[in-house]
C-alpha cells in the first residue's frame, strides 16, 4: 500500500471523525476520566466462538504474504479477501491460496480505498492490516466499525491522537483491536515470561529493551518494497520510530496495564550521521536519497517510569554498524535474564553465583518452556517466520476466536507500547524533558 500524501491522510482523518463522532485533530492527548456512557472497558473482551475464522488481508507485500501463508495453515481458519493497490504482490499472495488448495479468496485493487470493498465483505470476520505506518489507525478504526476485528502491523499508530482513537472505537464497539506484536510469541521471550511467573527473578525492578538492527540497506527501496516508505520517517522524527518488538515482552513480563502502568518518560537521541553517510557513498551526488535532511538520531535511548517504579530503557537504532539485538533484559530482587545472547544469573538458584553469567540455556529450557512452544514447537518451526513466532502468533489468534477467550494483546497495549515513539520525540525536541505516558485503560 502506498503512503497517502498529507492532503489525502487529513481528508480520510476527518471522514473516519465525523463517523464516529471524533476528531483526530481535535482529539485531546490525555483523557483519563471517565468513558463516555456508550462505551466500556474491553481489558478482558470476549467475542462470540467462530468455528471457523474468516480472515481478509489488507496489504500482502513484505509482511503480509506471510500471513496469507499462516492463516492457510491453521485448522479453524480460512483466508476469504484479500486488498493490495500493487497488483503483482496481490497475484502472488492469491496464488499461495490456490497453491495451498485453499478456495480462491475475493480481491480488492485500484486506489488507495479499494480496502473499503473488503470491510463491506460479508463473509470477513478479521482484517490483517500490513501496510505503510501512516495507514494503520485509519485502517484499525475502520475495520472496527464495519464490526469486524482489526489485527493490525507494529505500530499501531503514530500520535497520541491515533492511540486514543483507537482505544475510543474498541470501547464503544466491543471490537478486538491487537497489534500483531510478534515477538511476544518468541520461543526465548515466552520462557522467560514463565520464569517471571514462577517468580525466578523475585521481585522485578528493571527492564531493557531495544530494536537494534541495521537497516540502511533499505534506503535502496526506491519505488517498491518497505524502505520506499520508511526511509522518509527519519525526515519526520527525532525520536524512537519503532520501540515495540523489544517492549512488548519486558511489558508483559511487568503486567503493564494489568498490575502496573507505564508514567511517564525521558528521551535524547545521538546525532543524525549515519543515513546521509549511507546516501552520499551509496547514490549519486544528485540522487533523491542525496536530498533529504535525515533528523532521526543513529541512537535513541528512552527511559520509562513505572507507576510502581520500575524503570525500563528502551533503545533504537537501525543505522550505526553492529551486531542485532533486542536486549531483552529482565533485572529482579533475585537475579536477572538477559538475551543476544541468552544469559542468567542468580542469588538463589542456579549456578549458586550471580558474579558470572550461566550461558547454558538446556536446564533452564527444560524447566521452564512455555506450555504453548512445548505442544507446538515442531508446528511453529514448520511454518516458520522469524523462527516460527509469526506462525505461533497467528495460531493463538484463531485458538482464542474459536474459543471465545480475551486475546493475549489488547488495544491498550496497541496504545501504549507504539506511542513510546511520539512521546519519544517531544522529550527529545524538549532536551530530554520528562513527558507523561497517557493510561489508555481509564484506571482500570
Amino acid at each position: 500500500m502506498r503512503d497517502p500524501d498529507r492532503r489525502t491522510f487529513l481528508k480520510t482523518t476527518l471522514a473516519i471523525g465525523a463517523a464516529t463522532g471524533l476528531s483526530a485533530l481535535a482529539a485531546p492527548t490525555t483523557r483519563n476520566g471517565p468513558r463516555s456512557v456508550t462505551a466500556q472497558s474491553v481489558k478482558d473482551l470476549t467475542a462470540p466462538s467462530l468455528d471457523v475464522v474468516r480472515v481478509g488481508l489488507i496489504g500482502v507485500g513484505e509482511r503480509g504474504v506471510g500471513f496469507v501463508h499462516h492463516f492457510c495453515n491453521i485448522e479453524g481458519a480460512t483466508v476469504t479477501a484479500i486488498c493490495d493497490t500493487d497488483q503483482e504482490v496481490l497475484d502472488r499472495a492469491t496464488g499461495v491460496v490456490a497453491e495451498l488448495g485453499q478456495p480462491a479468496p475475493k480481491e480488492y485493487t485500484g486506489d488507495d480505498y479499494a480496502y473499503r470493498g473488503l470491510l463491506e465483505q460479508r463473509d470477513v470476520d478479521i482484517v490483517v492490516i500490513s501496510t505503510p505506518w501512516r495507514w494503520h489507525s485509519i485502517m484499525s478504526v475502520e475495520t472496527m466499525e464495519s464490526g469486524k476485528h482489526a489485527f493490525v502491523e507494529v505500530p499501531a499508530v503514530t500520535t497520541v491522537e491515533e492511540a486514543w482513537q483507537l482505544v475510543d472505537t474498541a470501547e464503544r464497539t466491543q471490537m478486538h483491536c491487537m497489534m500483531l506484536e510478534n515477538v511476544c510469541y518468541g520461543r526465548d521471550e515466552m520462557m522467560v515470561l514463565n520464569m517471571v511467573r514462577h517468580g525466578l527473578f523475585g521481585e522485578l525492578l528493571h527492564g531493557e529493551a531495544a530494536y537494534i538492527h541495521e537497516l540502511r540497506w533499505q534506503m535502496k527501496e526506491i519505488e517498491r518494497k518497505t524502505g520506499s516508505w520508511r526511509t522518509p520517517w527519519h525526515t519526520r522524527r527525532n525520536g524512537n520510530l519503532y520501540p515495540t518488538h523489544g517492549l512488548g515482552p519486558i511489558a508483559q513480563y511487568m503486567g503493564i496495564n494489568r498490575e502496573d502502568r507505564f508514567e511517564y518518560m525521558n528521551s535524547m537521541s545521538s546525532p543524525a550521521r549515519g543515513r546521509a553517510a549511507y546516501a552520499r557513498r551509496e547514490f549519486p551526488a544528485d540522487h533523491p536519497r542525496n536530498q533529504l535532511e535525515y533528523i532521526t538520531g543513529d541512537i535513541n535511548t528512552s527511559m520509562i517510569k513505572t507507576q510502581m517504579g520500575r524503570t525500563i530503557m528502551v533503545q533504537y537504532d537501525t543505522t550505526t554498524p553492529r551486531p542485532y539485538s533486542r536486549h531483552n533484559l529482565i533485572q529482579g530482587t533475585n537475579g536477572v535474564f538477559a538475551g543476544f545472547p541468552n544469559r542468567i544469573a542468580l542469588e538463589q538458584g542456579g549456578t549458586g553465583s550471580f558474579h558470572e553469567w550461566d550461558y547454558d540455556m538446556t536446564e533452564w529450557r527444560a524447566e521452564y518452556e512455555h506450555p504453548l512452544w512445548k505442544t507446538s514447537r515442531e508446528l511453529a518451526e514448520k511454518h516458520g517466520g522469524h523462527g516460527g513466532m509469526d506462525f505461533l502468533m497467528c495460531w493463538r489468534i484463531i485458538d482464542c476466536l474459536r474459543n471465545g477467550e480475551p486475546l493475549d494483546q489488547n488495544v491498550y497495549d496497541a496504545a501504549a507500547w507504539s506511542v513510546i515513539s511520539p512521546i519519544s520525540a517531544d522529550s527529545v525536541a524538549e532536551q530530554g524533558s520528562s513527558k507523561p505516558i497517557p493510561d489508555f485503560t481509564r484506571g482500570s
